[in-house]
């Protein structure tokens, strides 16, 4: 692929990655546990957690799982939610068991964070009907503590986040639900005269609004959604990510809904938000029609210094990108950034934006396929993808991904992204229904350079959540979500090209307090502490 860079050609360095999964000993598969009744909920589970549990400085997996229909029970070691323990040189062990994290019930989504502030990451698991918050204890060890930490279940569950939405140092809980369900729905959908049944439209599912949870510094948790303002606002939720787009300070939640307008949720800095979604041009693309909207990024593409919003839909319906034009408004630049285009015939569900190349600009990997496993019956769709790769090349993106070697079509879901084997390229890991795992590794072949930053916060939250840092015209914030319910906890990656010493990194945390580094070696993953 080549660009014009100063009236000459420069070619975009090349995106490679081969799948190792096998290899590297993750056998797991999702078991999605599909019936001939269709139900809903068998569509949508394969959330992935990556974060370093036992402290050993290696990003390990988290599987989150099905479960028997229509109990709802993990009635045997298959509907597990499973642990992969990073054992270097891009080898896993699975250390579920010993860990005691398999789970309970259908489980969905699972966001990572360090919420009691004592330097291990904890972990939540979002499912149908029950939740489970695991409080890391260390050694390897897991305790469940979601009754005696205030978490409530009982509603549908697909993802969550964590984020100091008050900046009082620890991290909260935002919970993101799709519809009121039980296994005793018996709608028919589909062909009765053909006798194809399909799984319903979400038209027919009565959404549920999210749930805000203020972490109380103690172990427990305060539901503060009504007070908070968010407890009016039902949509059929599907993922969630968090971003200060106004740039006032305090974090906003973007939340993806299923053909409903999406939310954006203005943080107003006193305890309350406010739902601007049409507003500020994040609701709808500029057709004015809702989509089957599903994953979600909030992140700066275009390095401009403010975080836009990628999201992932249905065949025919295009990935949306809405850019940031500042002052609280989004534009919809779908086609502009030739992201439309590229992706209209693709369906869609976990994401990425994260620089797979190192040259400064981050690119988008898509996790693909269709909602319905008997589309091709009805439309001009295909239910099982291939993965795609959409490199940036300065803000207008192209499709790569035939020469990044994304060649296996499956029912891909949830996917999370980290660096697995400390070489400093962005590597991905994908769920898929029915099928096993997929775990690709970055292989391009650049020499180019770059850096993670740990930040660690001292007087702000442990996981310096909301953190803002530059590099040149690079924007980032520390987020723990990714994708579709899904969560990634290494700290933040930045390509940075030929630089083999940075000249400057500044870091805004979001206690208030600005810290500047100077002269930093690249290629390197640098821990930095709140002064």
């Amino acid at each position: 692929m080549l660009v014009l860079c100063g009236g000459l050609l420069a070619a975009v360095p090349a995106i490679r990655f081969r799948e190792v999964a096998a290899s590297a000993g993750i056998s797991f598969v999702l078991e999605n546990s599909p019936t001939d009744r269709k139900h809903m909920i068998e569509t949508m589970p394969g959330g992935i957690a990556v974060f370093d549990f036992d402290g050993d400085g290696r990003p390990d997996i988290y599987f989150t799982n099905g479960a028997e229909i229509p109990s709802l029970e993990k009635s045997s070691p298959k509907y597990w939610n499973r642990l992969y323990r990073n054992e270097g040189g891009m080898k896993f062990r699975d250390v579920t068991e010993s860990a005691g994290v398999a789970g309970a019930g259908y489980s969905m989504g699972a966001a990572v964070a360090d919420f009691d502030n004592d330097g291990r990451a904890d972990l939540f698991v979002a499912g149908v009907n029950r939740n489970i918050l695991y409080r890391n204890l260390g050694g390897g060890k897991f305790e469940d503590v979601t009754a005696k930490s205030g978490i409530r279940s009982g509603e549908w569950a697909v993802a969550a986040g964590w984020f100091d939405y008050d900046r009082d140092g620890h991290a909260d809980l935002w919970v993101v639900h799709y519809a009121k369900w039980s296994p005793a729905y018996d709608r028919f959908c589909g062909d009765q005269a053909r006798g194809v049944r399909i799984y319903c439209h979400p038209k027919y599912f009565e959404g549920l609004a999210g749930t805000l949870y203020r972490n109380k510094g103690d172990g427990t948790f305060e539901d503060v959604s009504v007070k908070a303002g968010i407890a009016a606002f039902a949509g059929r939720g599907m993922s969630v990510a968090f971003a200060d787009y106004d740039q006032d300070g305090y974090p906003d939640v973007f939340v993806t809904n299923d053909n409903m307008p999406n939310f954006l949720f203005h943080n107003k800095g006193n305890g309350t938000f406010e739902e601007v979604g049409l507003l500020a041009g994040t609701a709808l693309r500029d057709a004015g029609k809702p989509v089957a909207s599903m994953g979600v990024e909030f992140k700066d593409y275009d390095n401009d210094g403010l975080p836009d919003a990628f999201v992932t839909a249905l065949a025919g319906e295009t990935y949306p990108l809405f850019r940031n034009a500042g002052k609280g408004v989004f534009v919809d630049a779908t086609y502009q950034s030739k992201l439309g285009s590229l992706a209209v015939k693709h369906s869609g569900w976990g994401l990425g934006l994260f620089d797979f190349n190192n040259d400064g600009w981050k690119d988008l990997f898509t996790a693909n396929s269709h909602v319905n496993d008997r589309v091709e019956m009805f439309e001009p769709a295909v239910y099982r993808e291939r993965n795609s790769i959409f490199a940036n090349d300065g803000g207008t993106f192209q499709d790569v991904s035939a020469e990044a070697g994304l060649s296996l079509a499956a029912a891909h879901r949830g996917a999370a992204f980290a660096d697995f084997n400390g070489d400093g390229r962005m590597d991905a890991v994908v769920s898929s229904l029915g099928t096993a795992a997929e775990l690709w590794e970055n292989v391009s072949p650049g020499k180019e350079h770059w850096i993670i930053l740990r930040l660690r916060g001292t007087k702000s939250n442990r996981d310096g959540l909301g953190a803002k840092v530059r590099i040149g015209k690079q924007y980032g914030e520390m987020t723990t979500t990714t994708g579709y319910a899904s969560s990634a906890d290494f700290g933040i990656h930045f390509g940075v090209g030929s630089l083999a010493v940075i000249p400057r990194i500044e870091i805004q945390w979001p206690g208030g307090g600005k810290q500047s580094l100077t002269d930093v070696k690249a290629d390197q993953i640098l821990e930095v502490v709140e002064p």
